[in-house]
């Protein structure tokens, strides 16, 4: 067994390696060297958490082969998942977070001496209300992640499912998760307990659908935050101080993540995080578009005009995360660089399903830092381009996000790559993207369409370059 104070000062280190690990992951470059010390900052707090408890009791064996049966489903997914279903995977992870801290806190409030709070009935307050709070938000964080998996997995329609009097529903029931908790602390009825964590679950669920496409990677990253805050509750709970310390960095970072993302696509942050409040319907000029003309052209076409560019502006997007192309363009952009034309990447926020993903798939193909640049550090730089190389970016780089305001995606900032003198877009077909709209830029004058794998596409450019 491990002394008190012992496990607090471990726990310390751990906690220290944890925001270490945040640290790092605020950077490609310095990414690898953030996961390590969030894996070992994790091993000190699981192997101290075990030294901890004095008797390890028979069921100690079970909590073990649990342990590992998790644990090799993890690595085994970890390996399995492609880049593409990584938003999935976040949000199916969440919902497990989420689902624990229900679960903790159901054998809290059932065996209460178990964990040291007092007996059924006459559970400490400060436990009884942390035990609430963070089974009301696990259970917010499990129904609203299993929507998010739902639409990001296509399962699930990605438009806003809304109806009459949706908020008011939302507001009231939020409204009674309050007042259930003070009455459940005042008579301590284990039925108060099991309808704040039902209706807890149903908040989660009507919070989600009203948000559409658009918005699904604040929704991750917001998921993310309510995961950390059920975490910490918890830990209150079993006065565990690396759960109390994990939870408190996830929560306030998802947060601050979520706020700078809505801040990046012109969103309300409390829009967002109330379920999709405010929210407007798709505009009637989407809806009954007619098809226009696209010029459409072929890889020789591209790189025609490549060759006799000074310029180029690559912009990734989903398209390139699905047909796995990153290392493919990598080699286009060797190709045209050795014929001395100036080649740069334009990354949008929220470009792919999630924040960071274009940067990772880049990385993974070993496209040098310097060469990458944020919206606003390059959005200015179309203007005076030859060509943009759209490669299955869609809602990101639609026009339409300026200029019509009952648009979904109307105010988030867009890379402007229509203003290029040439557009070349890479796509299988004129599908709308993930938000469900049409993209203008599919229709201007200096756009050519190249309709194929972004992948086959890319290599073929690359030969006849």
């Amino acid at each position: 067994m491990i002394s008190a104070n012992l496990s607090a000062i471990f726990y310390l280190i751990s906690g220290v390696l944890f925001i270490l690990a945040l640290r790092g992951l605020s950077s490609p470059e310095t990414s690898r060297q953030g996961n390590l010390y969030g894996i070992i900052g994790m091993v000190i707090a699981i192997t101290v958490t075990f030294l901890s408890v004095g008797n390890f009791s028979s069921g100690f064996i079970y909590v073990i082969i649990f342990l590992l049966v998790g644990g090799a489903i993890g690595a085994f997914i970890a390996f399995k998942i492609p880049m593409t279903a990584m938003p999935e995977l976040v949000a199916g992870f969440h919902s497990l977070v989420g689902l624990a801290a229900v679960f903790v806190a159901i054998s809290a409030f059932i065996n209460p001496e178990a964990f040291n709070l007092g007996f059924p009935g006459k559970i400490k307050l400060a436990s009884l209300i942390e035990m609430s709070i963070g089974a009301a938000v696990g259970a917010i964080t499990f129904s609203g992640s299993i929507i998010a998996f739902l639409k990001l997995q296509g399962i699930m329609s990605g438009a806003p499912i809304t109806f009459k009097g949706q908020h008011l529903i939302n507001a009231l029931i939020l409204i009674s998760i309050v007042f259930l908790t003070y009455f459940l602390c005042v008579s301590q009825n284990s039925n108060l307990f099991w309808i704040l964590i039902g209706i807890s679950f149903l908040i989660g669920f009507l919070l989600i659908i009203p948000i559409g496409g658009a918005d699904m990677p604040v929704v991750i990253s917001m998921l993310n935050s309510y995961s950390g805050w059920a975490a910490a509750g918890i830990g209150f709970t079993l006065e565990n101080t690396a759960l109390i310390i994990t939870g408190a960095l996830v929560g306030s970072s998802g947060a601050i993540l979520s706020y700078i993302m809505c801040k990046g696509m012109n969103r309300s942050f409390f829009n967002v995080i109330l379920g999709g409040f405010g929210a407007t319907e798709q505009s009637s000029k989407d809806k009954n578009k007619e098809q226009r003309p696209v010029k459409s052209g072929n890889a020789d076409d591209a790189a025609f005009l490549m060759k006799n560019a000074s310029s180029v502006i690559i912009v990734p997007g989903y398209g390139m995360a699905v047909a796995q192309a990153q290392h493919a363009l990598r080699e286009m952009v060797d190709t045209l660089k050795k014929n001395g034309i100036k080649v740069s990447y334009a990354i949008h926020p929220v470009a792919g399903r999630m924040p960071g993903h274009m940067n990772v798939l880049l990385a993974e193909a070993n496209v040098p830092y310097d060469e990458v640049f944020e919206l606003e550090e390059i959005n200015n730089d179309f203007a005076n381009a030859d060509v943009a190389f759209v490669i299955g970016a869609n809602d990101v780089t639609n026009p339409v996000a300026k200029t019509d305001p009952q648009s979904p995606i109307y105010g988030m900032p867009v890379l402007d790559v229509e203003k290029c003198k040439s557009v070349l877009f890479v796509k299988r077909s004129l599908s709308p993207g993930y938000a469900g709209i049409d993209n203008d830029l599919f229709y201007k004058e200096n756009t050519l369409m190249l309709f194929a794998d972004a992948k086959k596409m890319t290599e073929d450019i690359t030969k006849n370059l």
